[in-house]
């Protein structure tokens, strides 16, 4: 026979309220947890989207010649009617845009480097790619070849898939993805190397564009450079879709993923062409951005510590899109008249940024712990309640 429990007296009840402290017991864990997690839900949404509008805002409006706000509706519909509407609709909304697609460019190939290697480290300025990618762009102009600008991403591409095929060859093809990243930046600083002699052979205005080129820059984009990366695209992103659960699979291990099917050295080898797709065309235009690909995927993950490639792929790449676009309104306001190269503003932002972010890599398993431990106490009292019902 159960024992009655006594009433709380008005005494323990006057206690509980001075120290609010209130024993919740496994409900009140289970409701803290749900509550949690509905605001981690919208937390990562809501601050994109407003870094989203106040950098968009500020690239419109910023600037000379000004324009407020609340007047860029009408200098966009009055076109080349008048110097505001010429500045906003040929110069600072293709600029704008071009910020946005690179971003999001950078930052999905940096996530599908990073799952497809299993290494947070992975990125494409420590893999070769975007030293390729760059050094592809910038011999002809020092070896002064006449080349039409569609040529260019072609050059971008065959330089990209040249360093990444030579890490993975180094490594042997990705046997080992440590392997894979310590050659990597190996070949990265020979690639470097190899645009160090450029750099000396060229005359001082060649030398200025490259200078300028390498560092990763927006300046003087118009609508035919947004225009150039809407072909590429469109052939990366079907094969970006197909490649995320892959990723998800090869998360768990070579071995692993061999046993689901998976055969780990040709999906890395696919994951590295999807991954020059879509930094080779970016660097052909705005030259290698750096940070971009280390950065946007360390935000994904920590706003979203337990999901999986699929989930994380968005993300990823709208935090790279916010990236770029914050970047570029210092790069573009802060030295005025003269612009700074919103690849320097990249490092500059995304190094400490991204320090914090690995150090705090602890945070997001702890949040994913207590998550599990809210789940777990939930269906523990409805086991109990279960429980007792059936005792009655």
């Amino acid at each position: 026979m159960r024992a009655p429990v006594p009433a709380p007296t008005g005494a323990d009840e006057n206690a509980a309220a001075e120290t609010g402290v209130e024993d919740t017991g496994a409900g009140g864990a289970a409701a803290k947890g749900r509550r949690a997690s509905y605001r981690a839900r919208w937390r990562q949404p809501v601050l994109v989207a407003v870094l989203l509008a106040v950098s968009s805002v500020c690239a419109l409006s910023l600037g000379t010649p000004h324009v407020p706000p609340h007047r860029l509706a009408g200098a966009v519909l009055e076109g080349e009617a008048t110097l505001a509407g010429i500045v906003v609709t040929e110069l600072r909304v293709p600029r704008l845009v071009l910020a946005l697609v690179a971003g999001a460019c950078l930052g999905a190939a940096g996530l599908v480097l990073q799952e497809a290697l299993r290494n947070p480290l992975a990125v494409p300025e420590m893999l070769g790619v975007s030293s390729g990618a760059a050094l592809g762009v910038a011999a002809p102009l020092v070896l002064a070849l006449s080349l039409p600008a569609a040529v260019q991403p072609l050059l971008a591409i065959g330089g990209a898939a040249l360093g990444g095929g030579l890490t993975l060859l180094a490594a042997g093809l990705g046997r080992s993805p440590s392997a894979v990243l310590l050659t990597g930046a190996a070949v990265a600083a020979a690639l470097q190397a190899a645009l160090l002699v450029l750099m000396v052979m060229a005359d001082q205005l060649d030398l200025q564009l490259i200078y300028r080129y390498l560092l990763g820059s927006l300046s003087a984009r118009t609508w035919d450079d947004v225009a150039g990366l809407w072909p590429w695209l469109l052939v990366v992103a079907p094969a970006l879709v197909l490649c995320a659960p892959v990723l998800s699979v090869m998360r768990l291990g070579d071995e692993d993923a061999e046993a689901l099917g998976v055969r780990a050295h040709r999906a890395r080898l696919a994951a590295l062409a999807v991954a020059v797709v879509l930094i080779a065309p970016v660097t052909a235009v705005c030259g290698p951005v750096a940070w971009v690909g280390f950065l946007a995927p360390h935000l994904a993950r920590w706003f979203t510590p337990g999901a999986g490639a699929v989930r994380r792929l968005p993300w990823s790449a709208a935090w790279g899109a916010v990236v770029v676009a914050v970047a570029d309104v210092p790069a573009r306001l802060a030295l005025a008249p003269v612009e700074t190269p919103v690849g320097a503003w990249t490092a500059l932002l995304g190094v400490p940024a991204g320090i914090v972010l690995t150090r705090s890599g602890g945070r997001g398993r702890s949040r994913r712990r207590r998550t599990e431990a809210a789940e777990a106490a939930e269906a523990a009292e409805a086991a109990g309640v279960a429980g007792a019902e059936g005792a009655r």
